[in-house]
């Protein structure tokens, strides 16, 4: 699991402006192949835990699916709202749901088992909520590089960020992801790791920072003017070596978990 996505709790609160104009699209990259895993939409229900600013939940919807978003965080609900308004979004969180048992036909969470304190109670959760098939991604391997590379240079030690205690923990892997599955009452997940290349624009990876967004933010929030002005000239000087075209081409992969209730 990436460094700086370790942290847990209020990781992303009140960055939802930030989150949308940075790492939003780089989250939904596994769109595709939920969708192709969850089987024809015609006529199902999806429910889309941690929904953040809805970008995979419109996904759902544009592919067929009667989708209905779950989300914690205010300033990413009004985010999702804002840019879909017809959305149906809730205010809720793992591990424990606002939502009856077997509600939704499928239920999805992206990118959110890897935040949560719990996550074998809450990938049960995620299993009650659902009548048919139920879908996690977690991150195997993300640019961490970037971010230590601009420590590096600025001549500042990075924070290994908050991590849940040996007992609640989980290896961060294809075999690592499926075994906490199964202790959590998933039925034989099928997990498998898919990787892409996310063409990040330096503007917004910089907006991701200032705005306080995950690990990388929360770091460079909590430095004073000093330190974030050589955070500042460090990214800079990474990002005019590594970026083509303006873009910085970072490679990520994650491990993609589906299984069917009982």
């Amino acid at each position: 699991d990436p460094l700086w996505s370790r942290g847990l709790g209020d990781v992303y609160k009140r960055q939802g402006r930030a989150y949308a104009d940075s790492y939003a699209s780089l989250c939904v990259g596994t769109a595709g192949t939920l969708l192709g895993r969850l089987g024809d939409p015609a006529g199902r229900s999806l429910l889309d835990v941690g929904s953040g600013t809805g970008l995979l939940t419109a996904a759902f919807t544009d592919a067929g699916w009667d989708t209905t978003g779950c989300e914690p965080e205010p300033t990413m609900r009004e985010v999702a709202l804002r840019q879909h308004p017809a959305m149906r979004v809730r205010d809720g969180a793992l591990p424990s749901l606002p939502f009856e048992d077997a509600e939704f036909d499928a239920v999805v969470a992206n990118f959110v088992l890897n935040h949560v304190a719990d996550p074998r109670a809450s990938a049960g959760e995620l299993l009650r909520v659902s009548a048919g098939r139920v879908a996690a991604t977690i991150w195997t391997n993300s640019p961490t590089w970037l971010w230590r590379e601009v420590c590096q240079r600025a001549a500042l030690v990075p924070t290994e960020g908050e991590r849940l205690p040996p007992e609640k923990d989980f290896e961060r892997t294809v075999d690592g992801f499926a075994r906490m599955l199964d202790d959590a009452g998933w039925m034989r997940p099928r997990v498998s790791e898919i990787t892409w290349t996310w063409s990040a624009d330096a503007t917004a990876l910089w907006v991701s920072a200032e705005g306080g967004v995950g690990g990388a933010g929360q770091f460079y929030r909590a430095l004073d003017d000093t330190g974030r002005r050589s955070f500042r000239a460090a990214f800079e000087s990474v990002c005019a070596e590594r970026s083509i075209a303006g873009r910085l081409p970072l490679v990520h992969s994650a491990a993609v978990a589906v299984a069917s209730r009982g």
